[in-house]
């Protein structure tokens, strides 16, 4: 700072900015009061952008992102609760079928001890016995994805009209509905 001084002194160097600054002025046609006038407009203006309309929008995108990132959750968790459906589905079936063998094996082993008469009688229950136990199963598998394809209808519809931001139509919802169970179904 004190070189400066020194060099305006000895110089006139800041007469001479200062006359080199007042010469443009005029050259361009600056005026000091409105560029200072209009400095202030801009900055109010700025300002009043910046805290009524940027801040509001970058809400608005957070609240999307935030809605968005819900609505994936939803997603995986609808994946993991259809697996686990599949699961008990698959456990039912296997149960089932494990049941009937038994069924089976125990009507075959009494069979033998018993006259051809008896044995006759006892295979066409036991027969029975599992077209019950299959029908059973197939009632119960049938059951299960019904309410199966309910749930994920109405867990994608939540999601869908979650992350969309709007409330689905009767047919939207049918629609969908329809899309999940052919899902459900392959």
């Amino acid at each position: 700072m004190a070189s400066l001084l020194i060099l305006a002194a000895q110089g006139g160097i800041i007469d001479n900015l200062v006359d080199s600054a007042q010469e443009t002025g005029r050259v361009f046609g600056v005026n000091a009061w409105l560029l200072f006038s209009q400095m202030i407009s801009f900055s109010i203006v700025a300002f009043l952008l910046h805290h009524f309309a940027y801040k509001p929008i970058l809400n608005v995108l957070e609240t999307r992102r935030t809605k968005i990132a819900e609505g994936l959750a939803n997603a995986e968790k609808i994946k993991v609760q259809l697996a686990e459906s599949e699961q008990r589905v698959q456990e039912i079936l296997t149960k089932a079928n494990a049941d009937a063998q038994r069924l089976i094996d125990e009507a075959r082993s009494s069979a033998q001890v018993v006259a051809d008469k008896r044995t006759q009688r006892a295979i066409s229950e036991a027969e029975q016995i599992i077209a019950k136990a299959r029908e059973a199963t197939g009632i119960e598998r049938e059951k299960i994805l019904a309410e199966l394809k309910r749930e994920v209808g109405r867990l994608v519809i939540d999601t869908t009209a979650k992350v969309t931001g709007k409330v689905l139509t009767q047919t939207d919802q049918k629609r969908i509905n329809e899309e999940a169970a052919r899902e459900v179904s392959a």
